[in-house]
């Protein structure tokens, strides 16, 4: 069953949350960091796809903090609506509400966190900053920014040789910094791992899944 819940950050910030729970009993749970999309679609697709692997997962809402139920797909009007919210982003203030989103389903067991893109770098900042059972990052452009942060928990990370938006020159400069993160490179463009994108690489989305699965089978549950 998935549904809309509320929840409440730490500093008193009220927002919705996608969740979805497994069938019987959870093997742990896994929070999922959106986009600069919203929770839209594929990000609520992706947090069911985690449930019917076994586990309790969540996406909370981040965008709550600046437009509430924001929810955009992948056109040029949409990019451009999400670009928008880009200088106003307060990475503290997502780390709050992805706490609250971790505290939220604690009591399950082990707890994993995947972000993408803008959520990727989140997920980073979930392994080196809160207390994260595994975490797993998808093409999170800051991540370079950030990487000599040591993380606290097991982390991997995918990225596309073809994006655009994350030279391989950064990604390279995360690999230096952090020899012990398993850093899996794929022939494919930023975004390759959703399938309403135009840069949706099936081939590359499948091992990258895989790679998550199994990740998350080892260290979570």
């Amino acid at each position: 069953m998935a549904e809309w819940v509320e929840l409440t950050a730490s500093d008193g910030h009220k927002f919705k949350a996608w969740r979805a729970a497994p069938q019987g009993k959870a093997k742990g749970a896994i929070v999922v960091i959106q986009e600069i999309f919203g929770v839209n679609h594929h990000i609520r697709d992706v947090t069911e796809r985690f449930a019917r692997e076994g586990y309790l997962a969540i996406a909370p809402a981040l965008f709550d903090r600046y437009e509430r139920d924001f929810d955009v797909g992948y056109g040029p009007e949409d990019r451009a609506k999400a670009m928008a919210f880009i200088p106003k982003l307060n990475i503290e203030k997502g780390l709050l509400d992805t706490e609250a989103a971790r505290a939220t389903v604690a009591g399950v067991g082990k707890i994993g966190v995947v972000g993408f893109c803008f959520g990727g770098t989140v997920a980073w900042l979930g392994a080196t900053r809160l207390t994260f059972d595994a975490a797993v990052a998808y093409y999170g452009g800051q991540i370079a920014a950030m990487a000599s942060e040591k993380p606290k928990c097991p982390v991997i990370m995918h990225f596309g040789e073809k994006d655009a938006h994350i030279p391989l020159s950064s990604v390279e400069q995360i690999k230096k910094a952090q020899p012990n993160v398993p850093v899996y490179v794929y022939d494919a463009d930023h975004g390759f791992s959703c399938d309403e994108r135009a840069t949706f690489d099936k081939a590359a989305h499948e091992l990258a899944w895989s790679r998550t699965i199994k990740f998350f089978r080892e260290n979570v549950g």
